[in-house]
């Protein structure tokens, strides 16, 4: 079955096959006995079968980072404004997001992202969490806004296309693995433990591939 691994509906926005997934998995419950084991028989529909998961039919124009250290608060806010209309897009398309738990908006994310990877005294845009816990949902804030915008781009249907663009093709991506390179033994349990587990994702560790920002 031509699923991708975490999508057993197919791929987004096709309705009638995903409905026609459900009712056969519904269907199941009509076994007189179980477990019951069966192969869906359709593949993913053939007018996608071409489609590239791989990569972009129009990539996003990414600003080139900077070489200084003290950049990366300019380069990813830019790279924040380059993502925006494609962030807008999806948004409008699907009619939610699942931006929004830092209740912050992009730039002060990624000010407060930057700056700490700089210097952990930079002050903290909320004063009710404590720094992990706010760094822990900026970052999810982020990787949600990046994610969101690139699943709009033509091409881009497939979750590991996007993540592998997030992690390894973005400003973005190569500050969360510096901070993941650099916090996994941090003295606050929260940062240690977000560095560790869930900053970045599993695959994207065992997979490694080449990061282009190097601050």
């Amino acid at each position: 079955m031509s699923f991708e691994l975490g999508r057993p509906l197919g791929v987004p926005n096709d309705p009638a096959f995903q409905t026609r997934v459900l009712r056969a998995a519904l269907a199941l419950m009509d076994a007189e006995a179980g477990p019951v084991l069966e192969d869906y028989p359709e593949d993913v529909p053939p007018e996608l079968a071409g489609v590239d998961f791989t990569g972009m039919s129009c990539p996003i124009d990414l600003p080139q980072p900077s070489s200084v250290e003290h950049g990366i608060v300019e380069d990813l806010l830019q790279e924040i404004q380059q993502v925006a209309p494609w962030y807008d897009l999806a948004v409008s398309q699907r009619g939610r997001t699942t931006v929004g738990i830092s209740e912050l908006n992009m730039e002060r994310a990624g000010r407060f992202l930057a700056g700490y990877i700089v210097d952990e005294t930079t002050p903290a845009p909320r004063s009710d969490l404590t720094a992990g816990r706010l760094l822990k949902f900026v970052c999810e804030d982020l990787k949600a806004y990046y994610s969101e915008a690139a699943s709009a781009q033509p091409g881009m249907s497939a979750s590991i296309a996007v993540e592998h663009w997030l992690f390894n093709e973005t400003v973005l991506g190569g500050l969360l693995w510096q901070l993941r390179d650099t916090r996994t033994e941090h003295e606050d349990d929260e940062t240690r433990y977000f560095a560790r587990r869930s900053l970045i994702p599993d695959r994207q560790i065992q997979y490694k591939g080449a990061r282009v920002y190097h601050p």
